[in-house]
């Protein structure tokens, strides 16, 4: 621009002024103002500095981080990052701050003595990241005012307590390497950076969390347009450092989960119903102690090992990005997790082990009669006289189970099923086919198929979602065994 651009545009633009006085200097009114010499100029110009953002913008955001293989690459890069005098970021930035300056007024000789005098003789140390005068606004301030923000060289919120800084972000990076390099040099790294990564899981803030929090900050500042480099510059080296130190500890908490919960999930309820079509029935105490939203096994694992990369949005546990990124948590280990926290939410509604629904037979053609019993409870249906009845469940009857009979216009009184034992009732669920007759999923239309092809119909309430139809979810339900993806299958995330 300065050096050949500016004047070739002033060069056509005279020439056009030129051209207009010869042509028509008898009636220099008829000239359409779009065509005048200083709007020729000024489209121009306009055209230039579009092409010029455009250029550096398209060039900036093809620019990519290059991955380190191990931690001593990343500490390496972390620091060149932040090495004043060889920074390859520091010297792009400012590359940048002298080109986005393109087009603007040229300092004075006076401001530019003044500037050398002032490197000279100041009483400080000159900044590398330069800083000087603000200059007038430019036909590049839409594109490169935000980078120009970052370096304090834009006039707002310059003197804002919460001013994004390129020189803050770069003594956060060299306070995030000298951690690394403690790490690196320690006589058991494995373990200190077990430990510093556990530090995260459990939601408590370090450095580098810290530190990557405000590299994405300062690539939001920038907005859309500069969205490619902002990551670039600001974001992936730290996010790379993180992945660094958290993969490895990764797998240790998948090693800890499994011993601690899956484990003994697995002793309790492998080969055992509902988990398994067996006649061994689980234990509900068992499966309580597992799965309270309260004092479950489970739930103190995830509050005490994983509160800084899952956090609960309502009664779902979901991953936290803000320190999870570099990590794919397992979709199968949260959809189990929040599996089982539906069922404690239905099976501890008022904090004790239990559920509620009711009951209403159906008139279907051909049925006289339907008699079910749970828990030595009893709902009969007779001729055509409906009526609801309550029933709990699991109940506290010495003979828990449920039975079923049903009598028909064709014959006496028939055995549908006789089940023992608490998991009797989800075991004649399971058999059962449930239309919802609402939106609110509190009622549902029951059918059992008998074996003479009469349909056996209840209407069922319950108090909280589908109450005991939830049980029926653990049918072949297993827990799995890892927190966290790794290699390639992280990879496809």
């Amino acid at each position: 621009w300065e050096g050949q651009v500016r004047q070739a545009i002033d060069d056509i633009a005279q020439a056009r002024r030129e051209e207009i006085d010869w042509v028509l200097s008898d009636k220099p009114g008829e000239v359409d103002p779009r065509l005048t010499p200083d709007e020729l100029k000024t489209r121009l110009t306009e055209r230039y500095f579009q092409d010029y953002a455009s250029a550096w913008l398209g060039f900036l955001n093809s620019l990519r981080a290059r991955q380190p293989k191990n931690l001593d690459g990343v500490i390496e890069q972390l620091t060149l990052m932040s090495d004043v005098r060889q920074s390859p970021l520091i010297a792009l930035i400012n590359t940048l701050a002298y080109q986005g300056q393109a087009g603007s007024r040229a300092p004075a000789l006076g401001d530019s003595l003044m500037k050398s005098a002032h490197k000279l003789i100041g009483p400080n140390q000159a900044s590398v990241i330069d800083q000087f005068v603000d200059l007038p606004g430019g036909p590049l301030d839409a594109t490169f005012g935000p980078l120009l923000t970052l370096l304090g060289k834009g006039t707002e919120g310059r003197n804002a307590s919460d001013h994004l800084s390129l020189q803050a972000y770069l003594t956060q990076v060299t306070r995030v390497r000298l951690k690394l390099q403690q790490i690196s040099t320690a006589s058991d790294p494995m373990e200190m950076t077990q430990a510093l990564a556990q530090t995260v899981f459990q939601g408590r803030g370090i450095d580098l969390t810290d530190t990557q929090s405000y590299g994405r900050l300062m690539a939001a500042s920038l907005g859309a347009q500069w969205a490619g480099v902002g990551e670039t510059l600001f974001v992936q080296p730290l996010e790379q450092a993180w992945q660094r130190v958290l993969q490895p500890s990764a797998a240790g908490l998948n090693s800890q989960w499994q011993r601690s919960i899956v484990e003994h999930w697995n002793a309790a309820f492998t080969g055992r119903y509902p988990f398994a079509a067996t006649a061994s029935d689980a234990s509900l105490p068992m499966l309580g102690q597992m799965i309270r939203a309260d004092t479950g096994r489970i739930e103190r694992f995830l509050h005490s090992q994983l509160s800084g990369v899952l956090r609960k949005e309502g009664n779902r546990w979901v991953a936290d990005p803000r320190h999870g990124r570099g990590l794919r948590v397992n979709p199968q280990f949260l959809a189990a997790i929040n599996q089982l926290g539906d069922l404690a939410d239905v099976l501890y509604t008022d904090g004790g082990l239990g559920l509620s629904f009711e009951l209403s037979g159906k008139g279907v053609r051909d049925v006289v009669q339907t008699t079910f019993i749970l828990n030595g409870e009893k709902h009969e249906y007779f001729n055509q006289k409906e009526r609801w009845q309550r029933f709990g469940w699991p109940g506290r009857s010495d003979y828990p189970g449920v039975s079923l009979t049903w009598t028909s216009v064709h014959t006496g009184e028939r055995l549908f099923a006789d089940y023992a034992g608490t998991w009797g009732l989800i075991r004649l669920l399971e058999q059962a086919r449930f239309t919802p007759l609402d939106d609110g999923d509190s009622r549902y239309r029951m059918e059992l198929k008998a074996p003479d092809g009469l349909g056996l119909t209840w209407h069922l309430r319950t108090e909280l979602d589908a109450g005991p139809m939830t049980l029926l979810k653990l049918r072949g339900f297993k827990l799995p065994g890892r927190i966290f993806l790794e290699g390639r299958e992280a990879a496809k995330g």
